[in-house]
């Protein structure tokens, strides 16, 4: 077999920016993968520099991810200090929080932007703040306290489907899913969905986002790779108007998890960029720039992040519109909710910038949605506004494993084993996303008692996710599903 062979030319045509990163990632790629084809690796590279926070703890792949990351800007930005005593924060499942998102988490507490903090039980180590991280700030955003994929979120539509015809239709539904989306982190539809959102003046005002606005309208209605899903499954209610206007009972769920597309890792990076250069951080805190709301690339990030997140919500809504029309019924209920924003709200009296990075709001009874993994039940809940969180709860169970190990230690046997297990039909996916890479939502649930009351569960039945090459299991994947 012949070994893997890569020039600057073609990691330059996917995209790669002149500079150290390009012999980075050859090299990398012709050690690591010498005998993978060129297709794959290329592929690899994509989905690298698509998220290069996804890969940055990643054993063989961080060291390319942290040449695209940002690097410490000019001298001429002013230098900042950290607090030696930061503000305090609560931690949730601390017993089941690893060290690297505690320290994460006690750094960004140091900001003398910070007033604020909480750490969700499903919290792993991130950059700037930890996946799982609530910080609210004094007039102040963090890019990457939002993070890369900007207004990531939630989306169910309950309908008033008897979940037994996910089972006896199960075709039908597995073929809905797939035409429904596109996953993989370059997917653009040959023809763009229509969407106000398009149309947003701020498109054409500010120069970067025009740029990104052909990119953008065509991949409007897709829905990225990493942990995004699209899935159908068997909702339970456990009593009349939990969910307003849906009687307790079971009901057929569509539940997506995606996000802001190239987009929102465009603005986060552009803007990252701009807050390491103007405020000058230790280096172990450089992620943890921010920019002052009376700044004009502080108003500008705020403006753009809030396009991010209405255009994510877009990409959900054109989701849900297809399945509704091809199941030839309107949902119930649609519940929703963002988990990579930043909010302005009330705390102690004074107006804040609470930074949810991987977390739910939980304000007083607002709904939200906390998935567990592709076998494990998701939960409908309903916010108590419990300010010792800042009226926040998880996400989600939080990885336990990263990708490189979970593809390492689950065997293609475990995963499809755990599948049957549970009864679930899957489509694409791998074993980076096996059930086995998440903590227990049960236990995560229960570290959050106090944060959110349990209205419903969602269970997934037939589960659409990326199918990269690379994340596939060896067997062919229609082999594996139809077991």
């Amino acid at each position: 077999m012949s070994k893997l062979s890569l020039t600057g030319k073609e990691l330059r045509a996917i995209g790669y920016p002149e500079g150290p990163v390009i012999s980075v990632a050859m090299n990398t790629m012709q050690k690591a993968y010498r005998y993978e084809s060129k297709e794959h690796a290329l592929h690899i590279l994509k989905e690298i520099l698509a998220a290069p926070h996804d890969y940055a703890a990643d054993e063989v792949l961080g060291i390319i991810a942290k040449h695209l990351l940002p690097k410490p800007g000019d001298a001429d930005g002013a230098a900042v200090s950290l607090n030696q005593t930061g503000v305090h924060f609560n931690i949730f499942g601390q017993e089941h929080i690893e060290e690297g998102a505690l320290h994460q988490m006690y750094q960004a507490a140091k900001l003398p932007v910070a007033v604020a903090g909480a750490l969700m039980p499903d919290a792993h180590s991130g950059y700037g703040l930890p996946i799982g991280g609530v910080l609210a700030t004094d007039n102040a955003v963090i890019p990457y306290g939002v993070g890369v994929d900007i207004g990531c979120r939630m989306c169910l539509s309950i309908f008033d489907i008897n979940p037994k015809e996910l089972t006896d239709r199960e075709a039908f539904f597995a073929r809905e899913l797939g035409e429904a989306t596109l996953f993989g982190s370059g997917a653009q539809f040959d023809r763009a969905a229509d969407h106000a959102v398009m149309g947003n003046e701020l498109f054409y005002q500010l120069p970067l986002l025009k740029n990104l606005h052909g990119r953008a309208w065509k991949q409007l209605g897709t829905s990225g790779s990493g942990n995004h899903f699209a899935e159908f499954g068997r909702v339970t209610l456990t009593a009349k108007d939990e969910v307003p206007g849906v009687d307790a009972g079971d009901y057929t769920g569509f539940l997506t998890h995606s996000g802001s597309r190239a987009l929102g890792a465009h603005i986060a990076n552009h803007y990252t960029k701009l807050a390491i250069s103007k405020h000058r951080l230790p280096p172990e805190a450089k992620n943890l720039a921010w920019l002052g709301l009376d700044e004009e690339e502080g108003m500008e990030y705020w403006l753009a992040m809030n396009l991010a997140g209405d255009y994510a919500s877009a990409c959900h809504h054109i989701i849900h519109d297809k399945i509704a029309r091809q199941l030839g019924r309107k949902p119930l209920k649609m519940v929703e909710n963002h988990h990579n924003f930043a909010w302005k709200e009330m705390l102690d009296g004074k107006e804040v910038i609470v930074h949810r990075k991987g977390a739910t709001p939980a304000g007083k009874e607002v709904l939200g949605i906390i998935p567990g993994s592709m076998t494990a039940d998701g939960f409908i809940v309903k916010g108590k506004g419990e300010t010792a969180a800042v009226n926040s709860a998880s996400h989600g169970a939080g990885r336990k494993m990263s990708r490189t190990r979970a593809i390492q230690s689950v065997t293609d046997k475990q995963f499809r084993d755990e599948l049957k297990k549970f009864g679930v039909k899957l489509l694409g996916g791998g074993l980076d996303e096996s059930p086995f890479a998440y903590k227990d939502i049960h236990t995560v649930m229960q570290s959050q008692k106090a944060l959110v009351e349990i209205v419903g569960t969602f269970t997934p039945k037939i589960v659409k996710m990326d199918g990269a090459s690379h994340r596939s299991w060896k067997k062919k994947k229609e082999e594996i599903t139809s077991e």
